[in-house]
């Protein structure tokens, strides 16, 4: 992941203090660990070429479109927009990334509106449904998503507080997407 997240800063051709600060808030480093994460991350950031070996080891550790993979690439989004902007080149890698984490065009777009907050556009797009999707579907994916991304089931797998704390972001995202749709909608 270290080397992905640098990978991820340098993909717009600049790192940035800011994308910097963003990687150590998603990644907390052990203290005496701060030097090795370092030269890995320095020796990584050089190029974005290469990233796809990275993206397919962490790939192989997990089932493909696992809440642990949407996660990890929310923490990349977190890094891509420490800079105020998501850039052309960094929604290509992030595309390129979720594509060998197991994720498609559709639920890409999905974790997108998730990740960069842009969920006033189309909550759906953030539950992964159409607006002509039926209430029961939308109703039953919200509750997927919700159960998947419970921040008390990721303590329960054992992920780091930083994971849990990108959790607990998204799911008041995935509520947020809810809430506008049950209005829209006039659901109970």
């Amino acid at each position: 992941m270290i080397a992905l997240g640098a990978k991820m800063a340098k993909v717009d051709g600049v790192v940035t203090r800011d994308e910097i600060a963003a990687f150590r808030e998603v990644f907390q480093v052990p203290p005496e660990e701060t030097r090795n994460v370092g030269r890995v991350w320095d020796m990584a950031r050089q190029t974005s070429d290469g990233f796809e070996a990275y993206a397919a080891q962490i790939a192989r550790l997990f089932h493909p479109a696992s809440p642990v993979l949407e996660q990890l690439l929310g923490s990349l989004f977190h890094i891509a927009r420490a800079d105020g902007v998501v850039h052309d080149k960094e929604v290509e890698y992030l595309r390129r990334v979720a594509a060998i984490f197991g994720f498609d065009d559709f639920q890409f777009e999905r974790l997108r509106a998730t990740f960069t907050g842009d969920t006033s556009s189309d909550p759906y797009a953030v539950l992964g449904v159409t607006p002509d999707t039926d209430d029961g579907e939308v109703r039953a994916a919200y509750r997927r998503l919700v159960r998947e991304h419970h921040p008390d089931r990721l303590i329960a797998q054992g992920l780091p507080e930083e994971a849990v704390a990108a959790a607990t972001d998204k799911l008041a995202r995935i509520n947020g997407a809810w809430d506008r749709i049950k209005q829209n909608r006039k659901l109970i």
